[in-house]
């Protein structure tokens, strides 16, 4: 949703895009920085980074085959810190969260959907395909593996568009209440309400991350 208050607002260019590389801008900024002044005793912003990353990356590893966590690690990280900082937007005043936005939200899920098949077919090459078929693959259970196999294909093609329109529907709604409230008290509880956007943006942030992670994951598992 195009908003014409937004702080940052390039004519012809939709304010979700202009955020959108803003927020590009700041995680690569970010990186950049702390690389350039790596120690060995992490302090400042390196331990931030240091603290989030290591985080992700360990919930990553409890939820995916331990040889794959490294395959997978740098998309779902990047998504995951992308959405967070887009979601932190929408607390900026003047600005808005680009997650609030469908077309966002779509271009991280679609990512996940090609990646979720990718890595399903390298590591199970044609035999990822029992994963759609059902537990049972005889010449007798054919009718119940073709039933099966469109209920699994509509379930697949179902994520992308779950994982896009919950983030972006719980995004929207939370900048709409948090518009209203504080139009209605801005002088009387704008931290209870800003604490209260901070708290669904993190959220939110987390469940995209573990979907993405379970998607994944399940995708080079062995089916059973």
């Amino acid at each position: 949703m195009e908003s014409s208050h937004a702080l940052l607002h390039i004519p012809g260019v939709p304010d979700f895009v202009t955020y959108s590389w803003l927020a590009m801008a700041v995680l690569i900024g970010a990186a950049l920085m702390v690389r350039s002044s790596l120690k060995l005793i992490p302090t400042g912003l390196q331990n931030v980074v240091e603290s989030i990353v290591e985080g992700l990356y360990d919930f990553c590893g409890e939820n995916i085959n331990h040889h794959w966590v490294d395959s997978m690690f740098p998309l779902i990280g990047t998504l995951g810190l992308y959405v967070l900082v887009c979601n932190f937007f929408g607390l900026i005043p003047g600005f808005d969260a680009p997650t609030s936005n469908i077309n966002v939200t779509a271009s991280c899920a679609v990512p996940v959907f090609f990646a979720t098949h990718y890595f399903g077919l390298r590591v199970h090459k044609a035999a990822y395909i029992k994963q759609f078929v059902g537990p049972i693959r005889t010449i007798y259970a054919l009718p119940l593996m073709i039933m099966m196999f469109f209920i699994e294909l509509i379930g697949h093609l179902a994520r992308p568009i779950t994982l896009s329109v919950r983030l972006f529907g719980n995004m929207l709604s939370k900048h709409i209440i948090l518009t209203v409230l504080l139009s209605l008290a801005p002088a009387i509880l704008p931290v209870i309400f800003l604490g209260l956007g901070v708290l669904v943006s993190v959220v939110q942030a987390f469940v995209f991350v573990l979907l993405t992670t379970l998607y994944l994951s399940s995708a080079v598992e062995e089916a059973h």
